[in-house]
């Protein structure tokens, strides 16, 4: 409160005191004055009061505003400390989980390619699941542990060379491979593979050997295994036609087997064999057409493409050249006559080899279980336009390279005298009636 209130009310004061007394004597009057003096003190009192209010608001109002903003700027807020954690928890969940969703989705998915690949690689060494079929291998001289691998690889044996190596090594195999042919299955484990691939066949076993002559036909070769204690001639013929060994060459050919009497005709190439007593016969079907197939080149198969032949019909033309001539340049000029047969095939529609109708009369028919007249007719080139459906025998290389040499000559026609063994070649018909009359006795 300021002083000058403070005298104002002492001399207030004061003078009450000495109306008090000057009332003693003049009671009304004094009663009076006195009422005066404490309306005025009264007043004054308030006005002062009013005075000293307002003065201690504005104080007051300075003061919440200095405390408001000045505590504001000064004095950090307050905060409850779990609502602090858990905003902290909220933000960094916020940004950490997208990234840890990310490293647990790569990790499972490493793990999983991992366990896929382990998968895979054990699958492959133990030989789970794979084809129980039999197959040829044949190890070259000196071959090497990666040569051989990727040779089964080719073969579809194994499916990682890399590791079949890392096994061998571990092995300690890479250098007892045994060059040679040896019968081996994809679902063989490594360790057989290996095991078959140093070994030498038992000397329990017996070796024959059996030799089939240029033109024999696929019954006649199957007796002859028969013959000789390798497998029954009936096995031979079911497994041999029914092929799928994974050799190039069946890759080439036909699908299409309706009028062919048997499938695989023409493709038991001519030569001498080494074989086992009571092997299985589809080890022995696969040494005869590994042979088949290593015959039949690059070279070979360009000239085939050159002169518009499939492979069928290049076996089927060369078993007719085989069965019609017995020196090789016979063949050349036997294969061109029918080249030119069947390059005009409006003039001469017919082959008319003879030894089609003995195919059809002598192998075929005491061979069917229900006659079928379209088949023999079809491979009666006597009665069927072109080549047959299939080959009449099984034709050597001579005679195959005697047709992809497609010789040009003018001959449409030729007469083969069985006692001399000679062949006399005709341009027309009349030269060839002529020379059947000269030297056909």
């Amino acid at each position: 409160m300021p002083k000058d209130n403070d005298s104002t009310v002492n001399d207030i004061l004061n003078d009450i005191e000495s109306k008090k007394s000057e009332s003693e004597t003049n009671p009304v009057s004094e009663n009076e004055d006195f009422i005066e003096n404490s309306l005025k003190a009264s007043e004054f009192t308030l006005r002062s009061a009013e005075t000293v209010g307002d003065d201690f608001k504005e104080d007051s109002e300075e003061a919440q505003d200095f405390d408001s903003d000045e505590i504001t700027k000064e004095i950090p807020e307050k905060k409850d400390p779990k609502k602090s954690r858990k905003k902290k928890k909220k933000k960094k969940h916020h940004y950490r989980l997208p990234g840890v969703l990310i490293l647990t989705t790569l990790i499972f998915a490493v793990a999983i390619s991992l366990s896929l690949v382990i998968i895979a690689y054990g699958k492959d060494m133990l030989g789970i699941g794979k084809s129980e079929t039999t197959q040829l291998i044949v190890v070259p001289e000196g071959a090497t542990t990666e040569e051989i691998s990727l040779m089964l690889e080719k073969d579809g044996i194994i499916k990682s060379p890399e590791f079949f190596q890392l096994f061998s090594r571990l092995s300690n195999a890479d250098s007892q491979y045994i060059a040679g042919e040896h019968f081996v299955r994809p679902n063989m484990a490594y360790e057989t593979l290996i095991q078959e691939l140093t070994s030498i066949q038992s000397e329990e076993k017996v070796e024959v050997s059996v030799t089939f002559p240029e033109g024999i036909t696929l019954v006649d070769a199957a007796n002859k295994l028969e013959a000789a204690k390798v497998c029954s001639a009936s096995d031979f013929i079911f497994y041999f036609n029914a092929g799928g060994y994974g050799f190039d060459f069946e890759n080439r050919l036909s699908s299409s087997t309706t009028l062919k009497f048997y499938r695989m005709e023409g493709y038991l190439f001519p030569d001498t064999y080494y074989f086992y007593e009571n092997m299985e016969p589809e080890q022995v079907c696969q040494k005869i057409y590994l042979n088949f197939n290593e015959k039949m080149t690059p070279e070979r198969y360009r000239k085939m493409e050159s002169l518009g032949l499939t492979l069928d019909q290049l076996i089927t033309f060369s078993s007719i050249v085989q069965a019609e001539a017995p020196t090789k340049e016979t063949m050349i000029m036997v294969a061109s006559v029918f080249w030119n047969r069947l390059n005009n095939p409006d003039i001469f529609p017919l082959l008319q080899s003879d030894p089609t109708t003995y195919y059809a009369r002598d192998v075929i028919k005491p061979n069917m279980d229900i006659e079928d007249q379209l088949i023999l007719d079809t491979y009666d080139t006597y009665k069927s336009p072109g080549l047959p459906p299939g080959p009449i025998c099984n034709p050597g290389i001579e005679a195959i390279d005697a047709v992809l040499e497609n010789f040009q000559s003018d001959a449409f026609y030729f007469y083969a005298d069985i006692d001399t063994g000679q062949t006399y070649f005709s341009a027309t018909l009349e030269e060839h009636e002529q020379k059947i009359a000269e030297y056909g006795g």
